[in-house]
This record gives structure tokens, sequence and C-alpha cells, in this order.
């Protein structure tokens, strides 16, 4: 008993009943499964060509898209039919799709997933298509998964004669719930080795040392380090059943993750401005006015006196006006908190386009204590 209580089993079972006392301690903390992932536990990309048949007059225009009757015709000559060349099927239940998946990590052969399946040519909709029997791959080539089913479509789309359309969402994408049976899984390297490595979602120095010093903590001395802003690396237990409930407890530790950098995003193209949490301005005198350039054209007639042999003529009257809003110079005082800058910046009563303009401003007088990033 003494030999196992020694071993991570022992480990295991101290640091479980440390769990509720490392809670309540940390105030404001996040477990660690929100703020790091494990490394090479992820999901993997896999992709499929196929068929959808069934559809209702919506299909592919094979004058188009020609790769759909050739798609057509190398299946059916699986089934040992062969279409004369002179032959050229017109067929409008039919489109040429991309079928692709998410495989999640640890997924066994006999499992299902989900897949979405998008139109390659120029099918209207496929509303009520089934997708047939199509091989998805995975970037090495193998087939990992099997895809088939009928699709659920929430798009909708209607068109006349005289070639006006209309159309809500998307009806050339569907989705198969649990469309695809998993035929291959993936290798991960999470039992291999005595170690795993925690991946940090938000690079942090200050995080990875608190992830390493929290699970010191409740295991022993020793046991993580961090390598450096984003990777901790963690003695694991070799038995796959204990790593397994090794990592299952790491992962609830709580940790006080940093908090987010002072940051102001603007979006040079839509105008829109967000204002991180850790955003401060000092105090500064801010005025903001429009100018507002009207030019307004008035043509008028000349027509000349009788008998002066002239012609009548156009003769443009340009009017220019120039506007100047008035507003007095407010004082934004120091704001230590995002509602303290926002009741700020209100007050000087901009709008989302004149807010950029002024924050560039406050931001070059040394007042906004925050990085400036526009995309």
């Amino acid at each position: 008993m003494r030999r196992l209580m020694t071993g991570w089993v022992g480990r295991l079972a101290i640091a479980a009943g440390m769990l509720s006392m490392l809670a309540s301690l940390v105030a404001g903390a996040e477990p660690v499964r929100d703020l790091a992932t494990i490394a090479g536990v992820r999901s993997n990309q896999l992709v499929g060509y196929g068929l959808v048949v069934g559809l209702d007059g919506t299909g592919d225009q094979t004058s188009q898209a020609p790769f759909t009757v050739q798609s057509l015709e190398n299946m059916l000559q699986k089934y040992g039919i062969t279409l004369p060349s002179s032959v050229n099927p017109q067929l409008k239940n039919i489109a040429a799709v991309s079928v692709s998946a998410q495989l999640p990590p640890f997924a066994r052969p006999g499992q299902t997933i989900d897949v979405t399946v998008s139109s390659l040519g120029n099918a209207k909709s496929l509303r009520g298509g089934t997708l047939l029997m199509t091989p998805l791959r995975g970037a090495n080539g193998q087939v990992y998964a099997i895809a088939q089913g009928n699709l659920v479509v929430v798009g909708v789309g209607a068109s006349g004669g005289s070639g006006s359309s209309i159309s809500v969402n998307i009806p050339s994408a569907g989705r198969i719930p649990n469309g695809a049976t998993v035929e291959r899984s993936v290798p991960t390297p999470f039992d291999r080795g005595s170690t795993i490595q925690l991946n940090l979602n938000n690079p942090s120095f200050t995080t990875a040392f608190r992830v390493a010093e929290a699970i010191n903590k409740a295991v022993a001395p020793g046991t993580a380090e961090p390598l450096d802003g984003t990777a901790i690396r963690v003695n694991a237990p070799t038995n796959p059943a204990q790593r397994v409930a090794f990592v299952s407890m790491i992962q609830n530790l709580d940790v006080a993750a940093e908090g987010p950098p002072a940051r102001v995003i603007i979006n040079a193209r839509t105008g829109t401005v967000v204002i991180g949490s850790g955003v401060q301005v000092l105090p500064a005198a801010v005025a903001h006015g429009n100018l507002s350039v009207t030019i307004s054209e008035q043509p008028q007639v000349s027509q000349p006196g009788p008998f002066s042999n002239g012609t009548t003529a156009v003769v443009p009257q340009t009017g220019i006006q120039v506007q100047e809003e008035k507003r007095r110079l407010f004082v934004v005082k120091r704001s230590v908190t995002l509602d303290d800058v926002v009741r700020a910046l209100n007050q000087v009563g901009a709008t989302p386009s004149d807010l950029v303009a002024i924050l560039e401003a406050l931001k070059q007088a040394g007042a906004l204590r925050a990085r400036l990033i526009v995309i």
C-alpha cells in the first residue's frame, strides 16, 4: 500500500483532494483546460469529391459543368454500364459536390462524424438530395472516413421565368449529421514518452509560469516547467489509464491567467472600434467638430432680347456652402476602467468614424495607454 501511495496513483489521489482547496484560494481563476491544449491532440481536416442525386431539377447544367457527366460515367462503369460516346446525358437531378469534415482526436473506426456538402458546379439547390458514397481523405491521401446520406439544407431559392430570383441563406450547401463513418484512426503522441506538452491558447510568460507553478503545487515540485511563453512541459505517467487521470486532474486546476493586453482594435473598412478592458486614458482636452461642404448646381436659362440676334443658352449657377459644427472643448479626466473610458469619449458626442480620429490623436498626445491596431 505504501508503494502504491508513493507512485503516480498516490499523487493523483492526494492532488484530487487538494483541488477544492486550490479552487477556493484562487479568485477569478480559469481552469487549465480553458487556457491550454495538449500538443498533438487536435482535429484533422478531411475532404472528398462526390455526387448528390435526387434533386428536383436544381442540379448542375451539364453543358456548363462537364465534370459532373464525367463523374457519372465513371461511376456507372464501375457497375458495368457503359454509355455510348454519342450520348450526352442532360441531367438536372445530379450535382458534383465537395465533402468536408473534421476528424476529432482519438476518433475510432465505427464512430460517426458530421460532414458539410457544398456544390462545385452551378447547381441552384441541393435541397432533397442524397450524397452517394464518398471517400474522405486526409492530407496524406489516405481514406479516413466514408460519407453518405440525405442532406439537410437550410437555404431555399426561387426564380421566375423573367429572370428574377430570390434566395434565403445558401441553398447550394448543406450538412449531413453523423453522415460519415470513421474507417481509420489518426495516431497521436498523447500516449508516447514520459512527458506531455501544454500549449497556451494566448501566449503569455506570466500565464505559463503560473500554470507550471499550479501543477507543481498540486503534484510535486519539478513536475512541470515552462519552456517559453506558450509551452509547458509536464512529466506524466506512462501507464495509459494513469495518464488519462493525470491529465484530467491538471486540466481542472484553476490558474489566475494574465489579463488581456491594452488594445484598441479599429476596422478601417467598417468603422468598427473595439476597446479592450485594460485601456486607460490620461487627462487630456478634446474638441472635435465636423466640417461639411455643400455644392449645389442650379442651371439658369439665358434668354436673349428681341431682335438681338442672340441664342438661348444654359448658364450654370454653382452655390458653395461651408458649415462647421461648433463643439466646445471637453476635459477628459483620468480613466482607469473601461466604463470611465466610454463615458469620457461619449462626452465628445463623436460618431464611430470620428472616434477613430480622436483615439489616434489621444495616442499621439500620449494620453491613451493602449496599442492601436488597425485591421
